[in-house]
């Protein structure tokens, strides 16, 4: 399950590198939209990648594209 809800981020922005290390993504609602999926979805998925460390939340904002340095320490 935890898989399948980080699919429709696989070859998201930053993955093709569109978005860089240090972008902000776009907003819960936005990617929703996008992705043509519920925000809780993409809730769960964001918090996945955040969780490995792919992304970087910080609270009040928003959510960004992991640095290397983000990621090591």
């Amino acid at each position: 399950m935890r898989g399948a809800a980080a699919h429709p981020f696989q070859q998201h922005r930053w993955r093709r590198r569109i978005l860089k290390p240090g972008d902000k993504l776009p907003s819960t609602r936005e990617l929703a939209d996008q992705y043509e999926t519920s925000p809780v979805t993409v809730r769960k998925a964001v918090d996945i990648l955040i969780e490995s460390g792919e992304l970087l939340g910080r609270q009040g904002l928003g959510v960004f594209v992991a640095r290397e340095s983000d990621v090591e320490g």
